[in-house]
């Protein structure tokens, strides 16, 4: 049943907190993100969510020479910054209130909806915008959408989507969509159904490098029984859902982040795992290799940097 509540929204200083049915979100504007998202009282993220461009090298990559030639993409990893920011309440755009303006508003203000974008700068050279809208309903559902707006002078892309860093390690996922990794070159095995994966197996390369995508994903659900808050002593599962929008998505979940897989250039390089790294994905390079290990990526399964790339998904508690 729908929830006839509408949300409350708290103007902060630097923030816009939005509460709705058993969740509640806080936007920073001056990290540039989604900061908190809290369902059932327990936090799924241990920083914003960013656009994430590069995938660690596979052996591939290296091989043809990849990593080169899509370099700039590894510091609009690290380095984008925001822009612009707005902000619409029940579909009126409003000026942004940082404080002081902020104090014009009551600590009773409610709306239906409430949408707040967030347009990035790579730092690449010419540079180009991502932009990432986030809105929430009365439901309490929160729907992202991700755009990044091509330029024909930008190389190819290793990947576009969001990271998501959670605080602790997940005890395991459930998805809907294709058995066991799969990448745009590598789906013909894949076999359409639902499937439980205990922990966040990563792929025992020799070299660390990418893996674990989930190619034409409809939803994932991300469980974990720990947080950071050493009171908490209740390890009972909880659980973070995200569906598709218009389209089925890719994802990963390892205790990884991209860099920290680049970084490693063996296995006891890997740092101790302690969170859970999901990237959910509107796009995804192949692996190659069709003729040997240093052979091109196919055309089809290429990311021309000059195309725009536009998905969606829905995040809830479950």
């Amino acid at each position: 049943m729908a929830n006839s509540k509408p949300l409350q929204i708290i103007y902060g200083d630097g923030t816009l907190g939005v509460t709705g049915p058993n969740c509640h979100y806080i936007f920073n504007y001056s990290r540039g993100g989604l900061e908190s998202l809290v369902y059932a009282g327990k936090e799924w993220l241990y920083r914003e969510p960013k656009p994430t461009f590069w995938r660690a090298s596979t052996d591939n990559d290296r091989g043809n020479g990849f990593p080169q030639k899509a370099s700039q993409w590894l510091g609009a990893e690290l380095f984008s910054v925001v822009k612009e920011i707005a902000l619409q309440v029940n579909q009126k755009p409003i000026s942004l209130p940082l404080a002081p303006a902020n104090n014009r508003y009551t600590a009773q203000e409610f709306a239906e909806e409430i949408q707040i974008s967030f347009t990035y700068e790579t730092p690449t050279v010419p540079t180009t915008q991502v932009t990432v809208t986030y809105t929430v309903r009365s439901t309490g559902q929160l729907h992202v959408q991700a755009h990044y707006h091509g330029n024909r002078q930008l190389p190819e892309l290793p990947r576009f989507g969001l990271e998501f860093v959670m605080p602790t390690l997940a005890t395991g996922f459930k998805y809907a969509g294709l058995s066991g990794e799969t990448y745009p070159d590598r789906m013909a095995g894949g076999v359409s159904g639902t499937y439980q994966i205990q922990g966040l197996p990563v792929t025992p390369y020799l070299v660390p490098q990418d893996n674990g995508i989930h190619m034409a994903s409809h939803w994932l659900q991300i469980s974990r029984q720990s947080t950071k808050d050493n009171s908490d002593l209740n390890r009972i599962p909880f659980q973070l859902k995200f569906s598709q929008g218009q389209k089925p998505f890719a994802f990963s979940a390892l205790p990884y982040t991209a860099l920290e897989l680049e970084n490693a250039s063996h296995q006891e390089d890997l740092p101790l795992p302690r969170r859970t790294v999901v990237t959910i994905l509107g796009a995804v390079r192949g692996v190659g290799g069709i003729d040997s290990w240093g052979a091109d990526v196919a055309p089809a399964y290429r990311i021309p940097g000059d195309q725009d790339i536009i998905f969606d998904f829905n995040i809830a508690g479950v």
